[in-house]
Parts: C-alpha cells; sequence; structure tokens
C-alpha cells in the first residue's frame, strides 16, 4: 500500500534525516568512502549541499571547465565544495530542506532521488541505521527507469537496460515492474540496484535473480 505523503513532503523528511545523520557522525568517518567512486562521505554532503542552489550561470561555467562533461562538473564540484566545511555544509543543508531546492532544470523528484540515494551512499559504508520510506521506491523507480540515454548518466545509468527481462517485486511495499522471472528484493536493494550502486548479491532472490547477479559484476 502507497502512502499518502508527496513528493516534497519526503524529500523535506529525507533532507532533515540526512543532516542529523551527519551532525552524529565522528570526525573520521566524514572523510571515509561512500558508494559513490572518488567521493568520500564529505564530498557527497558537499554535492547535496550546493548542486540544488547552483545557478545557471556558475553551472555553465563549470560546464566549461570541465569539457561540457555533466559527470565531470558534478564530480570536481562536490570535492571543491567539500573544503567549505562541516559547518558551511550542514547549514545549506538546513536551508534546502527548508526551501525545497531543487538543481536547475529538473523536477522536484529529482531532489527526493538525490537525498534517499546519495543518503543510501553515505549510511551504508558506515553501518548506519536507516530506512528507505516504503512510498519512495514507486516515485524514484519511475524517475530513473524514465530517464533517457544521456540523462541516465547522471543517475546511475540506464536502470532499464540492467532489469531488462526480469519482473522486480519488492518484499516490503506494493510495488513491482517489468516481465519475466521474478526478483525480490527489499525497497532499497532494488533503489540500490535501479541506480547503479554495489549491493549484496544475496540481498536478491527469486528465479530471476541469477540474471541480475551476472549483471552486477
Amino acid at each position: 500500500m502507497r502512502g499518502t505523503a508527496t513528493v516534497p513532503e519526503l524529500t523535506r523528511a529525507q533532507r532533515d534525516g540526512f543532516v542529523e545523520t551527519l551532525k552524529a557522525l565522528e570526525p573520521e568517518q566524514w572523510w571515509a568512502p561512500s558508494l559513490c567512486t572518488a567521493w568520500r562521505v564529505v564530498d557527497v554532503a558537499a554535492h547535496l549541499a550546493w548542486a540544488p542552489v547552483m545557478g545557471v550561470g556558475a553551472g555553465a561555467l563549470a560546464m566549461a571547465r570541465n569539457g561540457f562533461s555533466m559527470n565531470r562538473m558534478i564530480a570536481r564540484s562536490a570535492v571543491a565544495w567539500a573544503d567549505r566545511g562541516h559547518d558551511a555544509i550542514l547549514s545549506q543543508l538546513r536551508d534546502n530542506a527548508r526551501s525545497g531546492a531543487t538543481p536547475i532544470g529538473m523536477p522536484p523528484v529529482a531532489a527526493l532521488a538525490d537525498a534517499v540515494v546519495h543518503g543510501l551512499d553515505v549510511r551504508r559504508p558506515l553501518g548506519l541505521p536507516g530506512q528507505v520510506p516504503a512510498e519512495a521506491l514507486a516515485p524514484l523507480a519511475d524517475f530513473t527507469l524514465g530517464t533517457p540515454w544521456p540523462l541516465n548518466s547522471v543517475v546511475g545509468g540506464s536502470a532499464r537496460r540492467r532489469v531488462a527481462g526480469v519482473r522486480l517485486v519488492a518484499t516490503d511495499t506494493d510495488w513491482t515492474h517489468g516481465d519475466g522471472p521474478e526478483v525480490r528484493a527489499s525497497a532499497e536493494a532494488l533503489l540500490l540496484l535501479l541506480y547503479g550502486r554495489p549491493l549484496d548479491p544475496a540481498d536478491l532472490t527469486g528465479d530471476g535473480a541469477p540474471t541480475l547477479r551476472a549483471r552486477l559484476h
């Protein structure tokens, strides 16, 4: 059963929760690797702080400096922003939660995707507790599955290709996608899969699981 919270409400809750997670970190945990290749926890936090409020002019200049590669611009900007320090990062994250800031040209669900998936990027490698809201799975899955190339390069690659030929079934909420042999997993594991993050192959069960496990390598 899907809940009744709206995308902006879910985004606000996830952003507030992320701030609380960061506030509780030990100093060395800020420098730990995240699930994002070449990004530390502090880089993920800096990206979530300033990507939603980058202006058109600043974005165009950053793109030009990075050879008009969106992925390169995103990766390098986050590392540069991280130098602004923990207090500045936390302050901007709080502002984003209050204002509902969304990256330029992106729909509101993109802000939710950043909050949830980047939250996993930080929480999973640090072994921190947390839970993906069950009602967030459907909009986030629809967003990444519906994002075409080349835009899907910034949301983990082609989710549609990654899960082609199987039927995904969430074990903790009422959500399915696709046709074929069944693959069952939690909402959290499904989001890791759809957004191209590492996950434990054992998190996938069902007749179609071997097919997807082979694609994880």
